[in-house]
Order: C-alpha cells, then sequence, then structure tokens
C-alpha cells in the first residue's frame, strides 16, 4: 500500500528523481566537501519539508530521490539548494575558488522526474468510463460529467 504524506489541506503522493552536475562536469566532490554538500541537501530539505528518500553523491553528480511537497516547486527545491550549497561551499572551501572562479560550483539546470503509482494508462482508463468522455463537443479533451 502507498503511503501517502499529509499536509494541513492536502493529501500527496509526489515522488521526484533529481539529478544536478557540477559545472564542467569537474569531478570535486569528494572528501570533506563531499559530506559537507551532502549536509547542506540535508538542511535545506528538512527546512522545506522535504523528505529524501534516497540520494547518491558521486564525484561530479548527486542523484536524489525524494517526496517534495505540492506547495514548493521542484525547481524552487533545486534552486535553494544548489544555491546554498555553491555559496557555501566556495565560503568554507577556498580551493575551490580556484577552480571555479566565476562562482558557479554547478551547472546549469537539472534533470527531474517523477515516480509514482499510477500510470498514465491507470487515469485514461478511469476518465475513459465517466459518461460524457468521448462526446465530440469536448472542449480541449475536458468532458463534463
Amino acid at each position: 500500500m502507498t503511503e501517502y504524506s499529509r499536509s494541513p489541506h492536502t493529501v500527496y503522493h509526489h515522488r521526484y528523481h533529481l539529478v544536478w552536475v557540477t559545472k564542467y562536469r569537474y569531478r570535486v566532490l569528494q572528501g570533506g566537501l563531499r559530506l559537507r554538500v551532502r549536509e547542506i541537501v540535508a538542511q535545506v530539505a528538512e527546512e522545506k519539508e522535504v523528505k529524501i528518500i534516497n540520494g547518491v553523491l558521486s564525484a561530479d553528480h548527486i542523484h536524489v530521490f525524494a517526496s517534495i511537497p505540492p506547495y514548493l516547486a521542484v525547481s524552487e527545491f533545486v534552486k535553494l539548494v544548489k544555491g546554498r550549497s555553491s555559496r557555501k561551499i566556495q565560503q568554507e572551501f577556498p580551493e575551490i575558488r580556484k577552480r571555479y572562479w566565476g562562482r558557479h560550483f554547478w551547472g546549469r539546470g537539472y534533470f527531474s522526474s517523477t515516480s509514482g503509482n499510477v500510470t498514465d494508462e491507470a487515469i485514461n482508463a478511469h476518465l475513459d468510463h465517466h459518461v460524457d468522455a468521448h462526446r465530440s463537443e469536448n472542449l480541449s479533451n475536458l468532458s463534463l460529467d
């Protein structure tokens, strides 16, 4: 049975696979810096009530499988993690500044994919069982029950 997350007015099951890379794919996520990045990601997740289900820090990229509440945009969470970690790493590890002289530690963008227990086919099958699902006057495939 799926465990749903709850907030005061919402029940949800949002799971995201997120990946972002270091700038130029430099393999710098090692040693103390790697541990510090892990701490920062965990801190931001806790502050924003994001539950990290699983994750891996490789030498040049990060994978995070997380449950993100519906009131927080995925892009906002990634922006906060990347921004805060970049700033703190460059403050705490001065040797990184030589390699990343432009103050950008992470590469632009990120990968995001959803995971869930309901497939597209299941949703379409549910909608197709409604009375007016296939009437020709449906506006943009939205029918009225």
